[in-house]
């Protein structure tokens, strides 16, 4: 299988030193991408963790609600326990795609100055 990037080079870099990573760390660039994960991270995680409480305490305290069946032996337990699976993997195709639009870009451009391509 033949690729057009170039083969890797054989010298080594040296590691960043733990100035160079405080400083990073230090930097509006970094603050930043931490920013743009937290605002997208955070509330999704809050909203899931609601969403998967709900499900648990209706579970054991609305047994009457959850046991009504909707169509033939499908209850609104086992269409809420569905969605639990469905809803998990929204989550995770949705931050795929965010990381890879916002979060990627800034991250590399991070990393290619730390290893001194930039």
């Amino acid at each position: 299988m033949a690729t057009d990037a170039p083969p890797p080079s054989k010298e080594e870099r040296p590691l960043p030193s733990a100035e160079e990573f405080s400083e990073v760390q230090q930097s509006a660039e970094f603050a930043e991408l931490r920013r743009s994960f937290r605002s997208f991270a955070f509330p999704l995680t809050i909203a899931f963790v609601a969403w998967y409480l709900l499900y648990v305490l209706l579970s054991n305290y609305a047994g009457g609600f959850m046991g009504t069946k909707l169509f033939g032996n499908i209850n609104v337990a086992f269409v809420f326990g569905i969605a639990q699976f469905v809803t998990t993997f929204l989550i995770a195709w949705w931050y795929s795609r965010f990381a890879a639009a916002k979060l990627d870009p800034k991250a590399e451009a991070i990393k290619s100055r730390m290893e001194g391509g930039a």
